[in-house]
């Protein structure tokens, strides 16, 4: 909801925004990443760690995650004005599909910025001449795939908490590095939703200038090839409480 009705505003607001593909996924997608996390971390740790995360997070967090969501959407409608008529919008099951294809083929758009959670393939993400780009929610390489903002709390390292720009390639997270953005967060009072949230949203004015800076050929990737590269998952309700009473006793 905060990228259709906010970001894409933004978007539209340097740029000439030609299409947006909404992603509708159906049950299939949501077996496989259930799946994918059972590999990950084991049955009982799916079980009793990242399910009861999500049930705590929704008792503990959804109403103040929902009011941050609400309070931005009106936030970016009074800074940005409403969608040009001349918008295209596809509806489809997986950005992958042949119709997401053959409609973003149909805009031939310089750049395309990808805010779904499943892998987008070549013959999807190379048809832009900038590329396709990623505001993802962790520091890559350390925290590629998914949470990382979360992990990197979890796991004390509150410098690599922040969204990484980068081009998608044929990896996970593993593309070309542009930029890092965070802000001065407190665990205290911010949920991880709302930090995934505001490491992109409070800084759309510095994403804006690297964003014209890629299509205009100037930018230059940073060097990550010497640092350690991780795939993450869910998060654990375990390791989450862990880094609550830490916050409590500083």
């Amino acid at each position: 909801m905060l990228t259709e009705h906010g970001f894409a505003r933004w978007l539209s607001s340097f740029s000439d925004l030609v299409g947006i593909v909404k992603i509708q996924e159906d049950g299939s997608r949501l077996k496989q990443r259930v799946r994918a996390e059972v590999k990950r971390s084991g049955f009982l740790r799916f079980i009793f760690d990242i399910l009861s995360y999500r049930l705590f997070s929704k008792i503990a967090h959804s109403k103040k995650d929902e009011r941050w969501v609400k309070e931005k959407i009106k936030d970016l409608s009074r800074t940005y004005p409403d969608l040009p008529d001349a918008v295209k919008f596809l509806v489809t099951n997986s950005p992958n599909s042949p119709q997401a294809i053959e409609f973003v083929s149909s805009l031939a758009p310089d750049m395309m910025l990808a805010r779904c959670k499943t892998m987008i393939r070549e013959e999807l993400y190379s048809i832009p001449v900038d590329g396709t780009l990623i505001l993802h929610p962790g520091i890559c390489p350390e925290y590629r795939n998914a949470h990382g903002c979360f992990w990197a709390l979890a796991n004390n390292e509150p410098d690599k908490v922040g969204a990484t720009l980068l081009k998608i390639d044929e990896g996970v997270d593993t593309g070309p590095v542009y930029g890092y953005y965070s802000y001065p967060f407190d665990v205290t009072t911010d949920t991880p939703a709302i930090i995934h949230g505001r490491v992109v949203y409070d800084n759309l004015g510095a994403i804006k200038e690297k964003l014209l800076e890629i299509h205009a050929g100037e930018a230059e990737a940073i060097a990550t090839s010497s640092r350690s590269s991780r795939v993450w998952g869910q998060p654990w309700l375990s390791r989450y409480m862990k880094l609550k009473r830490q916050a409590v006793n500083k």
